[in-house]
């Protein structure tokens, strides 16, 4: 698999229109919000077609009167009324629901950010890959639950997609998709949470209020769950494998406390390049956005005598069980890492809500990918279904850890 890029030297030499047209899949969470904050800074560059939310009418409203977009999509359709109401007065068309959603996501803009959060943002994503869309992907789940089904759609509709996960895009820096053959690994680097250095014996007695504080990103609470027990990297793992053209064996993770290399890609005749930066995520998304160019970003500029050392540890396999499992999730394929993204939900959920343990969660998913059937994914229904029982098994496996 490719990642989907289109004629990359005929891109770059083309002078290309004034502005660029862009969508934003989920405006209101932490990628979109940071995304409109780089198109602030050049308005006259950019263009907004359509911005959509989940429940948040405040603040899409807004955001769509602010960059004068030309549609508003809220997805709980409860909400349409109140989003009517807020944008009166306005040109802009208000919208609810999935059609509304899928709608946005085919309109003609040339820039499309992918940051719905879980499965919901799939169908929209795919609507804007069979168009043949350039995609920022922020949306772990097009990736982890439909990996080979994204992939495969990604080169039939000649759509490009351009990493956003600071990991991804690093890699995407670095990568030389000339000579791919010419790599010998990628290797992910991993903050450890706040727990990388933390005693196993101290792990079973992890709060939800400690797994949350992550040491160097501000970022949601299942995130932060997750790069408490390095799912996260386990997920971005399996993102890796469909982002660039490497062996499943070719992918390393490794701990770096200080989140300044973002990734390395190491090549056969031992050179290894790194992407360096301060950890803001508008460095990445300004990266995707003004692809194939670079441009201005308003993160800190790194100083790396400030720093003064960076450290990378090997993961202990005993206290991050999520890394073993996930390789294994990558090796087996088909529908095993929608049923692994599945039941970390469900199990993260339980956690924060704290019905399980700390050390329950990758329990639960490993119970699940035992008790699930894995077989090939042919369509976005097959994943549907494949979440479906997952989160039901999982669910089950909650109940039966709170007895």
């Amino acid at each position: 698999m490719n990642i989907g890029i289109r004629e990359i030297d005929r891109i770059k030499s083309g002078k290309g229109s004034d502005q660029k047209s862009v969508t934003i899949l989920g405006s209101t969470g932490s990628i979109g919000c940071n995304t409109l904050d780089l198109i602030s800074r050049e308005r006259d560059k950019y263009t907004v077609k359509a911005l959509t939310a989940h429940q948040n009418v405040a603040e899409l409203a807004k955001q769509a009167i602010e960059f004068n977009a030309e549609m508003a999509v809220i997805a709980d359709g409860a909400l349409l009324n109140e989003l009517k109401s807020a944008l009166s007065g306005t040109k802009i068309i208000a919208a609810a629901g999935e059609a509304a959603l899928n709608e946005a996501a085919d309109m003609d803009a040339d820039w499309v950010m992918s940051s719905i959060v879980g499965a919901a943002g799939l169908k929209p994503t795919l609507t804007a890959v069979r168009r043949g869309a350039t995609i920022a992907l922020a949306n772990k789940e097009c990736l982890v639950c439909a990996g080979e089904f994204m992939m495969e759609q990604v080169e039939a509709y000649g759509a490009t997609i351009l990493p956003v996960d600071s990991e991804h895009n690093a890699i995407f820096q670095i990568f030389d998709f000339d000579e791919p053959e010419k790599v010998e690994k990628i290797t992910l680097t991993a903050s450890g949470g706040p727990f990388w250095n933390t005693d196993i014996a101290d792990m079973v007695n992890i709060t939800p209020e400690q797994a949350v504080k992550h040491p160097n990103w501000s970022m949601g609470a299942k995130i932060s769950v997750d790069s408490a027990t390095m799912m996260n990297k386990g997920l971005e793992l399996i993102e890796a494998y469909y982002m660039f053209p490497v062996g499943k064996d070719q992918l390393d993770i490794i701990i770096h406390p200080q989140s300044i290399v973002h990734s390395m890609v190491s090549y056969i005749d031992g050179s290894v390049l790194a992407q360096l930066g301060t950890p803001d995520m508008r460095t990445p998304i300004s990266y995707t956005l003004g692809w194939p160019h670079r441009i201005k970003s308003p993160s800190k500029k790194l100083d790396l005598t400030e720093i003064g050392q960076l450290d990378f540890i090997k993961p202990n396999g005993l206290k991050f069980p999520s890394i073993d499992i996930t390789r294994e999730v990558l090796h087996k394929g088909g529908s095993a890492p929608t049923i692994l993204n599945a039941s970390n939900e469900i199990a993260v959920s339980a956690f924060l809500k704290g019905k399980i343990g700390f050390n329950d969660i990758t329990k639960i998913v490993e119970q699940a990918l035992e008790r699930i059937d894995i077989h090939h994914l042919n369509s976005l229904d097959d994943v549907h279904d494949v979440d479906e029982i997952s989160r039901k098994v999982s669910s089950e496996l909650v109940t039966g850890l709170m007895k």
